[in-house]
Formats: C-alpha cells, sequence, structure tokens
C-alpha cells in the first residue's frame, strides 16, 4: 500500500495542467490502483493512496502525472505494510 504526497512547488502553473493531472487521477482509478484522492489541507496539494501495484509502478506512474512532470508538485511515495486493519480494509494486507 502507498500513500503518495503532492506538494506545490508551483502552484501558478496548475491551471495549464489540471485536465491532464485529472485524466491521470482517473486512469489511476480505472486501473484499480487508486483507492482514495483528496486535498493537502490547507490548499498544499493533494494525497493518494493506492495499492495492487509495486513500487516500481508507483514510481513510473507517479512520474507520468503532468503536475510532477512539469514541477507544478513535489511528489513523496511513502510505503506501507499493513500490519492490521479493519475488517473493511483487509484486502490491503493481501
Amino acid at each position: 500500500m502507498f500513500v503518495i504526497t503532492l506538494r506545490f512547488a508551483d502552484k501558478t502553473k496548475a491551471p495549464q495542467f489540471m485536465e491532464g493531472h485529472n485524466a491521470w487521477i482517473k486512469r489511476g482509478f480505472d486501473d484499480g490502483v487508486f483507492l482514495l484522492v483528496g486535498s493537502l489541507q490547507p490548499n498544499a496539494g493533494g494525497a493518494i493512496l493506492a495499492h495492487n501495484a509495486s513500487p516500481e509502478e508507483i514510481e513510473r506512474r507517479v512520474q507520468e502525472d503532468p503536475f510532477v512532470a512539469e514541477g507544478v508538485v513535489r511528489a513523496e511515495i511513502l510505503v506501507i505494510s499493513p500490519g492490521r486493519t479493519d475488517e473493511w480494509l483487509d484486502f490491503l494486507k493481501a
């Protein structure tokens, strides 16, 4: 499981790459990799909860985000090995 943070580096460029960024997010959900996407508060960027991919696949996917590629955000990928979960999230332990 992965927590990906996307912290703004140059927010002024965000509008011109927003359409591509949103398409990238949609592709992550369509591929079954993204579980949750949300905003870091207050207006600091975004965060993604992801699974169902190797660390290398996640790194490659993150580098394909137009926001990352164009320097709008700085990405950090945290790898989590779930030990205990609510039963609703047991699938993350696989």
